[in-house]
């Protein structure tokens, strides 16, 4: 089986997935910046990728979820184990046989944060599960008939128990769902408006459109010749850097529209990259805005990242992998991710941390040493732990000076020697 799913074979059908092609609203905010609302293309997912701010969303958050390790585990009565097999090969090293695990990964996260829907089919075999495809979200047909959901695609329809469906936000039908650029597509077109300008505004010079104030010439081609030699006049100033041009006599040239330092554009491009960064509850930091970071509420934004954003998306994929791949009942297997595969870039707190586990019996020494991809050593399958505490009015302090249970003092030897004779 060769990826099934391409746009090729897809049919065009959308019923179900957000339509995220929004057009541009007629805003009066944009006649301030001189840009002309019919002007501008709509919002789609490629144009809304053009604001360096979404790009930088959709480019972490989906590298950073594909780069989870995720394992498959079987509950046994010694604890948590490792499964090996197909099952690991699918979830972790690659999905079919045409995608690594990262590459699949990523494109499935690159769905939810931009259309807002994530879908693969897996692919069964009598043995369990052999693979896992992509699915177009945009050519997937979503359909609810009775209380049983389908997925159609390519003419050929799916069962839900065989297709990993993660969306952005469900809408209370159940089935279509909300994503994230057509939610945030008036934020989108306020950056979108604002590169327009700024792009026209630098690209001229730095010379805003500007308006002839003064006597005009009489007649219609006396005007447009006035109109061209400002227009050259003011094309050959740029060209020769010269600040000097000629006018018509008891004439001004006075700009349109507003300044930009005015507009607070500059503010306002800041601000629309904390409102994409609301869009998908992430930290600005992550989106290189320091604007506000300090020392303190950096680091705290990292914490953030894993508890309340990376750490419920992994949620979301784990609970739809677990029902999907084994059942309600799931038995003792189940699919988990590795969230402190996050800390690797922090040498030292991971070092520390390892080294908690290992001396609390948490971890054993090989079991540290595999976290770190590092070979196993001998004896280092036994669990440690520090003796250095011990219950209350259990211690043992100065007992290097106290005679032990199976000792007594020598005066004590002697006094019993004496009485025995």
């Amino acid at each position: 089986m060769r990826w099934p799913f391409t746009r090729r074979n897809a049919p065009e059908s959308r019923s179900s997935p957000e339509n995220v092609t929004v057009p541009v609203s007629e805003e009066s905010f944009l006649a301030y910046f001189g840009v002309q609302s019919g002007n501008l293309p709509n919002v789609t997912i490629d144009s809304a990728l053009s604001v360096p701010a979404v790009w930088a969303a959709v480019a972490f958050l989906s590298r950073t979820l594909a780069a989870l390790p995720r394992h498959a585990y079987r509950d046994t009565k010694e604890g948590a184990k490792r499964v090996g097999g197909k099952l690991e090969t699918v979830v972790n090293v690659a999905p079919n046989d045409e995608l690594g695990s990262f590459a699949f990964w990523q494109w499935f996260w690159q769905q939810v944060f931009t259309g807002g829907r994530g879908l693969a089919y897996i692919e069964r075999t009598p043995q369990g599960v052999d693979s896992l495809w992509p699915m177009d979200p945009a050519k997937t047909t979503i359909k609810r008939v009775g209380l049983k959901v389908t997925y159609e695609l390519g003419g050929k329809t799916y069962a839900a128990a065989d297709v990993i469906d993660v969306p952005f936000m469900r809408r209370s039908d159940g089935l279509r769902h909300y994503g994230p650029i057509s939610q945030a597509s008036k934020a989108i077109q306020l950056a979108l408006a604002m590169n327009e300008y700024g792009s026209n505004f630098f690209a001229g010079g730095g010379v805003p459109p500007l308006a002839l104030v003064g006597p005009l010439p009489q007649g219609a081609d006396a005007l447009k010749r006035a109109h061209e030699d400002i227009k050259r006049a003011i094309g050959a100033a740029k060209s020769s850097s010269s600040q000097i041009f000629p006018i018509p006599p008891g004439n001004e040239l006075k700009p349109v529209g507003m300044d930009p330092a005015k507009g607070q554009m500059v503010e306002a491009r800041r601000f629309q990259v904390e409102e994409i960064a609301r869009t998908y509850q992430l930290p600005p930091v992550f989106l290189q805005d320091l604007t506000h970071g300090t020392m303190a509420n950096t680091e705290q934004q990292n914490l953030m990242l894993v508890q309340h954003l990376v750490g419920q998306w992994a949620k979301a994929l784990e609970d739809e992998m677990n029902l999907k791949f084994f059942g309600r009942g799931g038995g003792s297997r189940y699919i988990s991710h590795i969230l402190d595969g996050l800390m690797r870039g922090d040498f030292l707190s991971r070092m520390d941390g390892l080294a908690k586990a290992v001396q609390n019996a948490l971890l054993t020494p090989n079991e540290a040493r595999a976290l770190e991809n590092r070979e196993a050593k001998p004896h280092g399958d036994d669990l440690f732990l520090q003796g250095a505490t011990a219950p209350l009015g259990t211690a043992t302090y100065g007992q290097q000076n106290t005679p032990g249970a199976d000792q007594q003092p020598a005066n004590d030897n002697n006094q019993n020697e004496a009485e025995a004779a």
